[in-house]
């Protein structure tokens, strides 16, 4: 079995600086000196804007929002919000979109939060029973050289009035949710780690292999 390398980034960090680590390890992906790594982390709050975005979906009061090369269109990353970015080499694109949507659908349930895909929407969602339906888990991916960069997003405990200023994923017919709201309870990014690496980690096939940040920008640094 294939091993997974996991790094978590801790909190707050800021998303150009995670997004610069994606794009050393992804050059050390494509070329084979480093193996299959995954950032799990918590942003400090940040918008971002695939290359799908359309104007009238970014924030109305010109909040700065970071251009990114991933697929999608606008959404909102912060405290509260687990973020994963398997940097991965993968040859079905399709299957990969499908073996992180597992991943978030387990992690759920292991909350006791029954979420599932919706026909033409990526993430994972909790249907809306005579409303809209919920988004819950989000992802947005970019491959380049046959290596996954960007990710997933899965709403923890995060405060969901941040999505009020955008069209989230470009999708004005429908809302955002959270674990938290979803279980009447708190649950935060810190409850969900372990189970996002293991389930992460079975969904993609692979045996995970926890690696400190330090570790890994000294590896990243080794293979300049």
């Amino acid at each position: 079995m294939a091993k997974l390398t996991i790094v978590r980034l801790g909190v707050d960090v800021p998303y150009e600086q995670a997004w610069a680590l994606q794009r050393r390890v992804h050059s050390h992906r494509v070329t084979g000196s480093l193996g299959d790594t995954a950032l799990l982390l918590e942003h400090a709050p940040v918008y971002t804007a695939g290359k799908r975005t359309a104007a009238h979906e970014r924030p109305a009061d010109d909040t700065p929002v970071v251009d990114v090369d991933r697929g999608g269109r606008v959404t909102w990353h912060g405290p509260g919000q687990l973020v994963g970015y398997p940097i991965m080499r993968v040859g079905d694109i399709g299957a990969y979109v499908h073996a992180l949507e597992d991943a978030m659908i387990q992690i759920c349930a292991d909350f006791g939060v029954a979420v599932r895909r919706i026909e033409g929407r990526s993430g994972v969602w909790v249907p809306g029973e005579g409303g809209p339906d919920r988004a819950l888990g989000a992802i947005g991916i970019r491959i380049a050289g046959g290596v996954t960069m960007h990710g997933f997003a899965l709403n923890c405990a995060n405060d969901l009035r941040w999505f009020n200023r955008i069209v989230p994923c470009g999708l004005a017919d429908a809302a955002v949710t959270s674990l938290s709201q979803e279980a009447g309870r708190r649950i935060v990014v810190d409850e969900v780690m372990p189970y996002a690496e293991k389930r992460l980690a079975e969904a993609l096939e692979a045996e995970p292999y926890e690696m400190h940040e330090e570790d890994l920008l000294q590896a990243v640094a080794r293979q300049r």
